[in-house]
């Protein structure tokens, strides 16, 4: 209400200083054919005006805005993958039952330019992965899930991600999953349709957290090569990742 209140005083503080400057040429000038002239021409390109600045001016300013939320939210997305992603890519990777495919697509090169991330980007947003959740010890991705769950409800908590459609996306389908794991005491002896109720929401979680995973490289790519640098060497899907760079 103070916001409104304010805003209609200095509405009407606008208007009475434009009375009073009119009034005050009159007095001088004593020429109202000018006034009205001018006036009447000032409310002809008023239409004009409101296109300038709310279709243009008002466009490139939310554009501005825009472009720096996402980079506050690739900052979000960038604590994500470090503290949960890339491991929680590294278990998935374990369920996969053609993980050499991985290995040969998803080995990055730092020498890729922006054309190379956008074709990986599309491959593997057509990709269906196939794994095999009682090929390693699933109990482990429930208690790792189960040990980052309120670190996925602060990033869900966030206001701004919601301006982020994929990531979000990506988060609900994590949290779903980590919750249908902890609903389950023993995940042993599960019936086989339970066991392929599970391998769905792996597979959905899995196949959209490659694709973030993606976008984030390029991101990094592209504005922190510093960043990059550690990203690449530390590959979730390279056997052989290691932080220390070796001689050349």
């Amino acid at each position: 209400m103070k916001n409104i209140h304010w805003k209609i005083l200095f509405s009407a503080a606008l208007i009475g200083l434009s009375v009073l400057l009119h009034l005050l040429h009159y007095l001088i000038f004593r020429d109202s054919h000018h006034i009205f002239l001018y006036l009447l021409g000032d409310l002809a390109f008023l239409p004009v005006n409101v296109l300038l600045v709310t279709l243009v001016i008002e466009h490139l300013i939310r554009k501005q805005e825009k472009h720096s939320m996402f980079k506050k939210l690739n900052m979000v997305i960038g604590a994500f993958f470090s503290e949960a992603g890339a491991e929680l890519l590294k278990i998935f990777w374990k369920f996969d039952i053609d993980p050499a495919y991985m290995e040969e697509h998803l080995i990055l090169d730092k020498d890729w330019k922006q054309n190379d991330y956008y074709q990986l980007k599309k491959r593997f947003s057509a990709h269906k992965p196939q794994i095999d959740i009682q090929k390693v010890d699933i109990a482990h991705l429930k208690t790792f899930l189960s040990g980052k769950r309120d670190f996925f409800l602060r990033l869900l908590e966030n206001p701004n991600l919601l301006e982020h459609e994929t990531f979000t996306a990506l988060l609900w389908a994590v949290f779903h999953l980590a919750e249908e794991l902890s609903a389950r005491h023993d995940l042993k002896n599960l019936p086989e349709a339970d066991y392929e109720h599970l391998t769905g929401d792996i597979k959905r979680a899995y196949n959209l957290l490659i694709v973030e995973w993606i976008i984030y490289m390029r991101h990094l790519y592209n504005n922190y090569p510093y960043l990059f640098s550690l990203a690449i060497r530390m590959n979730p899907f390279d056997i052989k990742a290691s932080a220390i760079i070796k001689n050349k």
